[in-house]
C-alpha cells in the first residue's frame, strides 16, 4: 500500500501520542489481569520447566560430556515465549525466531526429543545435524510454523516483514479470505537492534502497516556488550515512541502478573489489523551467551540480581498457594523430569546422520513442506526448448525481458516484482515500464532505498508460497543483501529439503558504453560460489527470454545476470522465440565450429569473442566458440568434449582473472582432460582492479576484441 502526504500525517496522528501514553496503556494492559485469569497455566509452566530441563541437561551434562557441541541457553527467557506460543494458532501465522526461542518452539508443538537431537546431531532432528543444534524450524503442527532462522545477526526482521506482506496478499489478491487475521511475530534479542535487518524490517513493517508483531527480548547483554552501547539509552521502546505507525508496549517479561496482559493486548492489536506493533520485554540471561561464555564480565551482585528475577521462580510464586497446592507444581516437575528422561533416552537411540547424504538438498529435489510454488500443488506449464518466431521482428535485450516478465505475470498470479524504481517507473533500466499499470501495485512496486530489505522481504514471501522477482539495480548494490542472498541459497539444504525459497533475483552489471566502479560491477562468481544458488547470464535476447522462463518456472532461486551492455546491442537482438520457450540450465550452445581451439564464454564477451574469432580465423574453421549461458550448473561435459577435440582452451570472461570463474573452468580441464591438452589452459579476462570511469582506462581493465584476438591467434600457433 503506497500511502499519500494526508494519510501518513493521519497515521501519526491516529497512532502515535508518545511514549508517555504507550506507557499508561501498557500499565492499564498488567493491572486489569483479564488476560493472566486466561493463561493456561499449566501448559506455560509445563512449556517453562521442559525448556529449563533441557538446558540444564546440555549444559551441565551432554556439552560436557561432548555429546552436545554447542549450546545456546534460553534461561530467563521462559515465561514470555511459553505464552506467546499459546496464541499462535492462525493457520497462516508465522514466527520467526532466534536462538534463545526453544521454549516458545517447544510451545509450537516441537517434541523434547526433536529438540535434543537438534544438539546431538541425530538424524531425523529438525536439521538431521546439518546445522547449529538450537537452529530449530518446523512446518505448521496445528499452531504456527516456525520459520528458519540464520545466524546472522538481525537477519530474521526483514523476512518477517515479507511473510505479513504474503498475508495480505493471499487476502487481498488472492482472494483467499482465510488468511485474513494472520500476523508475523518475529523475536529478537537487544543486540540485534542495532542491525541493519532490524531497521529493514521495522521500515518495510510500518510504512506498508504490515501485521507484525516485533518482541524485543531484552536482557540486558549482547554477548558482553551491555544495552546503552546498542541504542542510546539503552530502551529501543523509549526510541523509537516517535514512530509513525507503530504501537509500543515495554513492561517485564518475568512478571507472570503483568506479562500476559502486555502481550495479549499487543497481540490482538496486530491481529484486528491495526498494522505494526514492537514489545520490549526485560530478563535476565541466567546463562552464558553460550556454553563457551562463562560471564565473567558480569559482577556476583549482578548473577544474584538476575536470579532473584527468574521467571520459573516468580511463576511458582503467583501459583503457589494462591491457585495451585504445592504438590500439584511438584507433580509438574516430576513429569517433566521424567519427559526429559525418556527423551534423552529416545534422543540416543537415534542414528547419526547418514554421510553420503550431505550433499543432498543443494537444489530441488521433492516438494519442500514450506515454501515456493510446489508446496502448494501449483504446477506451472513446463514449455517447449524449440523457439516459435512468428515475429520476426527483432527484439532488443531489455523488451525480450519485459516481454517475458509479462507473459509469465499473467501466467502466474502468486508472482510479484518490486525494487527500486521498478513501478511506475518501470526501472532505471526500463524492464518493468507499463507493467504496474497493467499488473496493479500489489503485484509491481516500489520499494525503499535499503537491499537487505528487499531481498529480505523476498524471503518471507517465497516461504509464504508467492514467486518474488526481487531486482537490484546494479550488481555492486547487492553488497548490502549478501547475506540474504547466500542464505536463500542454502534453505532447502540447512533444513534438509524441508524448507525452500525459490526466487528469480534480476540483477543487471557489467560496463556499457563507460563504466565506472559502482555500476560496472560484475563479479557473478561470488555467487556461483553460494551454496544453492543457479547463475544465468545469456548474452542475447532469445537466451534471455529462454533462460528467465526457465528461472520463474522452477523451484530453486536463481541469480538472473543482465549485461548492461547487451540491453541494447544490435548483436544481442533476435526474434521473440515465443511465450513457451524456455531453455534448460546448464546448457551451453556452440556457437562456431571448429578443430584448432576452444573458446569458452558467456554474457557481453560472447560477442567480442565471436568478432575477435573472425580477426583471429580466416578460414572460420578453427574455433569452437561456446557460450555457457548459465555458469551454475555450467555445461562441463560440452566444453569437455570441444577440448577433447581441439586440444586447445581459451576462457575469456570480463570478471577480474584472478580467482575469476574461468578458473574453476580451467581447474576441471586440468584434471579431467589434462592429456588431451596441446597447449596451456589461457585466459583472457580483467586484471585485479575496478572498472574504470574513463573510456580510455577502461579498455585496458575490460577486454577488448583486440586483446582476445591476440589471445586466439597466438594459441592457434602454438
Amino acid at each position: 500500500m503506497n500511502l499519500t502526504a494526508t494519510q501518513y500525517e493521519s497515521n501519526i496522528g491516529r497512532l502515535t501520542n508518545g511514549y508517555a501514553r504507550q506507557k499508561t496503556d501498557a500499565a492499564t494492559a498488567n493491572t486489569d489481569g483479564q488476560f493472566a485469569a486466561s493463561v493456561n497455566w499449566h501448559d506455560v509452566a509445563s512449556i517453562m520447566l521442559r525448556s529449563r530441563y533441557l538446558d540444564e541437561l546440555e549444559e551441565r551434562e551432554l556439552t560436557p560430556q561432548g555429546k552436545v557441541k554447542y549450546q545456546f541457553s534460553a534461561r530467563g527467557h521462559e515465561l514470555s515465549q511459553a505464552i506467546v506460543s499459546q496464541w499462535l494458532n492462525h493457520p497462516h501465522d508465522a514466527a520467526f525466531v532466534y536462538y534463545r526461542n526453544r521454549p516458545l518452539i517447544l510451545g509450537l508443538g516441537m517434541t523434547m526429543t526433536e529438540s535434543l537431537m537438534g544438539g546431538m546431531t541425530r538424524a531425523g532432528g529438525p536439521s538431521g545435524g546439518r546445522d547449529v543444534g538450537i537452529v530449530m524450524y518446523m512446518p505448521a503442527r496445528e499452531k504456527a510454523c516456525v520459520i528458519p532462522i540464520s545466524a546472522d545477526i538481525g537477519s530474521q526482521y526483514s523476512p518477517a516483514a515479507g511473510w505479513a506482506e504474503a498475508i495480505q496478499y493471499h487476502a487481498e489478491v488472492l482472494k483467499q479470505p482465510e488468511a485474513k487475521g494472520a500476523i508475523t511475530v518475529v523475536f529478537g534479542g537487544d543486540g540485534s537492534i542495532a542491525s541493519n535487518g532490524f531497521w529493514s524490517g521495522l521500515n518495510i513493517a510500518t510504512t506498508m502497516r504490515l501485521p507484525v508483531l516485533f518482541v524485543i527480548e531484552d536482557n540486558g547483554y549482547a554477548i558482553s556488550v551491555k544495552s546503552h552501547a546498542q541504542t542510546p539509552g539503552g530502551n529501543i521502546a523509549q526510541n523509537l515512541s516517535g514512530f509513525a505507525n507503530l504501537r509500543i508496549w515495554d513492561g517485564d517479561g518475568t512478571d507472570p502478573a503483568t506479562a500476559p496482559n502486555l502481550i495479549h493486548t499487543a497481540l490482538n492489536y496486530v491481529r484486528q489489523g491495526n498494522g505494526p506493533a514492537l514489545l520490549r520485554l526485560t530478563m535476565p540471561r541466567l546463562s552464558g551467551h553460550s556454553s563457551v561464555d562463562n560471564q565473567a564480565y558480569k559482577s556476583k551482585a549482578e548473577l544474584d540480581a538476575e536470579w532473584q528475577r527468574d521467571p520459573i521462580a516468580r511463576l511458582r510464586q503467583f501459583l503457589v498457594p494462591s491457585q495451585w497446592r504445592e504438590d500439584q507444581w511438584q507433580a509438574l516437575e516430576k513429569t517433566a523430569k521424567q519427559d526429559l528422561a525418556a527423551a534423552l533416552a529416545a534422543a540416543e537411540t537415534q542414528p547419526l546422520p547418514d554421510k553420503t547424504a550431505v550433499t543432498r538438498h543443494v537444489f530441488a529435489e521433492t516438494p519442500p513442506q514450506l515454501g515456493g510454488l510446489q508446496a502448494n500443488g501449483i504446477v506451472l506449464p513446463t514449455g517447449t526448448t524449440t523457439p516459435n518466431y512468428s515475429d520476426p521482428r527483432r527484439l532488443n535485450f531489455i523488451d525480450a525481458i519485459r516481454r517475458t516478465l509479462d507473459v509469465e505475470m499473467a501466467i502466474n498470479e502468486r508472482m510479484l516484482m518490486f525494487g527500486e524504481d521498478v513501478g511506475y517507473k518501470g526501472g532505471v533500466h526500463a524492464a518493468t515500464v507499463g507493467l504496474q499499470q497493467k499488473y496493479g501495485v500489489a503485484r509491481v512496486f516500489d520499494t525503499a532505498l535499503n537491499e537487505e530489505g528487499i531481498i529480505g522481504r523476498a524471503v518471507g514471501m517465497a516461504l509464504h508460497g508467492l514467486m518474488p522477482v526481487p531486482e537490484i539495480q546494479f550488481r555492486k548494490y547487492a553488497d548490502a543483501c549478501h547475506e540474504h542472498i547466500m542464505n536463500v541459497g542454502s534453505m532447502r539444504w540447512r533444513s534438509e529439503g524441508k524448507f525452500a525459497v525459490p526466487m528469480v533475483i534480476r540483477m543487471p552489471g557489467g560496463f556499457r558504453k563507460i563504466g565506472d566502479p559502482w555500476h560496472s560491477v560484475n563479479n557473478e562468481v561470488a555467487y556461483a560460489h553460494a551454496i544453492g544458488l543457479k547463475v544465468a547470464f545469456p548474452s542475447n535476447a532469445e537466451d534471455a527470454v529462454g533462460l528467465l522462463r526457465t528461472a520463474l518456472r522452477g523451484h530453486d532461486p536463481v541469480i538472473f545476470f543482465e549485461h548492461r551492455y547487451c540491453y541494447d546491442a544490435a548483436w544481442a537482438r533476435r526474434p521473440y522465440p515465443g511465450d513457451q520457450f524456455m531453455l534448460p540450465f546448464g546448457a551451453g550452445k556452440t556457437l562456431l565450429a571448429g578443430d584448432r581451439m576452444t573458446v569458452v564464454t558467456w554474457g557481453a564477451m560472447v560477442e567480442f569473442c565471436e568478432n575477435a574469432a573472425k580477426i583471429a580465423d580466416d578460414s572460420g574453421k578453427q574455433i569452437d566458440l561456446i557460450d555457457l549461458r548459465t555458469i551454475v550448473p555450467w555445461d562441463k561435459d560440452l566444453v569437455l568434449a570441444s577440448v577433447r577435440k581441439t586440444g586447445k582452451c581459451l576462457i575469456v570472461h570480463e570478471d577480474n582473472e584472478f580467482c575469476g570463474f574461468g578458473a574453476e573452468i580451467a581447474a576441471t580441464l586440468a584434471r579431467e582432460a589434462f592429456f588431451d591438452l596441446d597447449a596451456p589452459i589461457e585466459r583472457v579476462a580483467s586484471p585485479s582492479t575496478l572498472v574504470p570511469f574513463s573510456q580510455e582506462l577502461m579498455s585496458a581493465v575490460v577486454p577488448t576484441t583486440e586483446r582476445i584476438a591476440t589471445a586466439m591467434k597466438k594459441l592457434i600457433l602454438f
